[in-house]
């Protein structure tokens, strides 16, 4: 399995995600308080207690540091159930894991069946749990998920939440779904830089810039080329033409802002491979060959076309706020007039994208790779182009091919898509 720190410091966005699902009172909260050994979650008699989907950031033995998403019952009624119903659904989409919790009294329901065939059609690995052992008969409980396990072809165990009974069972088979179908993020740099090599990472600090702390995909790069052996030079983009020409061997790379690309591109010899701590998002949390494909709908734009842009952290924004300031008027300056912006932030993506033109999409620092692939496979059923931030900007300031230099598929696939619409035209 692949290895992930035992600490509880490790941010939300690389942690394992688990769905907790199922009807109301099938137990669900209960499991959680007994996987995680405390008072996580509320437990009641009285249906429907847990409402919109609640994220709690725990240690989970053996795997270490997870996100146990806890969610209302897949059966609620009535107008407001139905609501609540569509949000625990929602994040599914994005689950690492998912866990069924079936209510083993009733037994696997209709309900539970619609998640089940969910579940197969995004190929999200899961576990079923056949919960309440303790309100059947002995062994009935765990003959329903032996059942059950052969006939559907899931993984499926019995507990009692309530008696803290096969608790210990349902963790073996989340470490073993786990070690059999999660798909963590990928490196940032690694496979980039050469052991022992200088990278360069252009950090401006301007007003958006957090005081004291330098964003994720800063943080990340320069804790992978630690690890790697390889050293890293961190500089502002007024100072990147001094610290090359100081260097005895030139850097193997530059990495800057997008928002500073133009000004550090001028700077950089063309020999010296170039991107920005966005495309390299792209390349750890998405499909970055398809993002650049993506981008080639970006010249075509016109005043008054509707633009998705897509923020999946929910900071405040300030001044120059690049999603909603800073692209919006390189977009509008290319087009040679305003889009119809529409911002979507957080976990909030809309289920029509049919009326937008392009969806842009942050880095998405702050969620999982399985989450910004869920995003880039419903714009693809969908038909709309998606790219992302880092690409976007890359574009409108000019630089698109060179900070796509390193990443030759990305680039191919970035020029036969504009190629293809050119001749389309």
């Amino acid at each position: 399995m692949n290895s992930v720190p035992i600490t509880l410091q490790v941010q939300k966005a690389l942690r394992l995600h688990i769905g907790i699902f199922g009807c109301r009172n099938a137990g669900k909260s209960s499991l959680i308080n007994r996987l995680t050994n405390q008072e996580l979650s509320i437990v009641s008699d009285v249906p429907g207690t847990t409402t919109d989907p609640v994220e709690k950031a725990c240690e989970l033995h053996p795997i270490g540091p997870v996100v146990l998403i806890d969610t209302a019952g897949i059966d609620d009624t009535g107008a407001l159930g139905a609501e609540r119903v569509r949000k625990s659904l929602g994040v599914l989409s994005w689950m690492d894991l998912a866990l069924l919790v079936v209510d083993a009294v009733t037994g696997v329901t209709a309900a539970d069946r619609k998640l089940l065939k969910d579940i197969r059609e995004l190929g999200t690995p899961a576990v079923v749990v056949f919960n309440q052992a303790d309100r059947v008969p002995e062994g009935t409980a765990e003959r329903m998920a032996l059942d059950f396990s052969a006939a559907e072809k899931i993984p499926a165990v019995a507990c009692s939440a309530k008696l803290g009974t096969g608790i210990e069972e349902v963790r073996a088979a989340i470490v073993k779904a786990v070690e059999a179908g999660w798909e963590p993020d990928q490196p940032l740099v690694s496979g980039l830089i050469p052991e022992g090599r200088t990278a360069i990472l252009v950090v401006p600090i301007d007003f958006g810039a957090p005081k004291g702390r330098l964003i994720p995909p800063q943080v990340q790069s320069i804790r992978e080329l630690l690890d790697q052996k390889s050293r890293c030079l961190v500089v502002l983009e007024t100072q990147v033409a001094d610290v090359i020409s100081e260097l005895k061997v030139p850097p193997a790379i530059v990495i800057t802002d997008s928002q500073a690309v133009k000004r550090v591109a001028a700077q950089v010899p063309p020999e010296i491979p170039l991107t920005t701590f966005s495309i390299l998002m792209a390349r750890s949390k998405s499909d970055l060959a398809e993002l650049a494909r993506g981008a080639a709908v970006l010249p075509e734009l016109k005043p008054g076309d509707p633009v998705l842009i897509c923020e999946t952290c929910s900071h405040n924004p300030q001044g120059e706020d690049i999603g909603r300031v800073k692209i919006p008027n390189w977009l509008a300056k290319n087009a040679g007039g305003p889009m119809k912006i529409t911002v979507a932030v957080s976990k909030d993506f809309p289920t029509d994208l049919k009326p937008y033109r392009v969806v842009i999409q942050c880095g998405g620092c702050m969620v999982t790779r399985r989450h910004m692939l869920a995003r880039l496979r419903e714009c693809r059923k969908q038909g709309i182009p998606m790219t992302n931030y880092g690409i976007a900007i890359s574009h409108l300031q000019g630089v698109l091919e060179r900070t796509l230099s390193p990443f030759p598929e990305a680039l191919e696939a970035w020029r036969e898509a504009a190629a293809a619409r050119s001749d389309a035209a």
